[in-house]
């Protein structure tokens, strides 16, 4: 069996973390060796980054910020994704290249162009398998999220308007992808939620 990279994204509070953990039991309750990794922070060298990143009190300007995910994508799959797949691992990701289309081109309003270019060149064309979209309403998510104020990172403690803005990205994303990335509805339970993952896995990825 050949291993497959299988990400998952969404907008603050969409419940990813949590289903990927599941979908990781699950896959190993049927002898498949997985791997959950993330990004930014799948490495040494990204958990330097995702705190340069994602802790509230640093500034960072935006076009460094998307330097910045470039950097940690580009450590990430020369160093974690393409031996796990080599390996015939299945790679479960918080977050790949989608996210940064979402948040740095809509949410920021950055220029596409060079988001391709940076995510290219960070990848060397390594796609996802499969790209599970947990879609869940803005605010419903950010009110998961800031339950706990003290704990929001730099992202989190964006505008509405942004957020708004990257959940546009998603969809868009989505429409123009149908055949790698797939639109779970985040705001059902948790159980219906990895049912519905389970069931997608199972048609999508062949030898399952």
């Amino acid at each position: 069996m050949g291993g497959k990279l299988i990400v998952f994204e969404g907008v603050e509070g969409c419940g990813k973390t949590s289903q990927m953990q599941l979908c990781g039991q699950w896959l190993e309750s049927l002898g498949i060796s997985v791997i959950l990794t993330r990004e930014p922070g799948g490495t040494k060298l990204g958990s330097h980054l995702r705190s340069l990143l994602l802790e509230s009190e640093n500034t960072v300007a935006e076009v460094t910020e998307l330097l910045l995910y470039a950097a940690d994508r580009a450590q990430h799959v020369e160093q974690e994704l393409k031996p796990s797949l080599a390996a015939g691992k299945y790679i479960l990701c918080d977050r790949y290249t989608d996210s940064t289309i979402a948040y740095q081109g809509y949410g920021r309003g950055l220029n596409f162009k060079l988001i391709h270019q940076l995510n290219d060149i960070a990848t060397a064309g390594l796609e996802s398998d499969l790209t599970i979209w947990l879609d869940i309403d803005v605010e419903l998510g950010l009110s998961r999220k800031r339950k706990d104020e003290a704990k929001l990172d730099r992202i989190e403690q964006e505008t509405i308007a942004f957020h708004r803005r990257v959940q546009q990205g998603y969809a868009e994303l989505a429409a123009s992808n149908p055949s790698r990335i797939v639109r779970v509805d985040g705001s059902l339970s948790k159980e219906t939620v990895h049912q519905m993952i389970q069931d997608i896995l199972r048609v999508h990825l062949k030898g399952l």
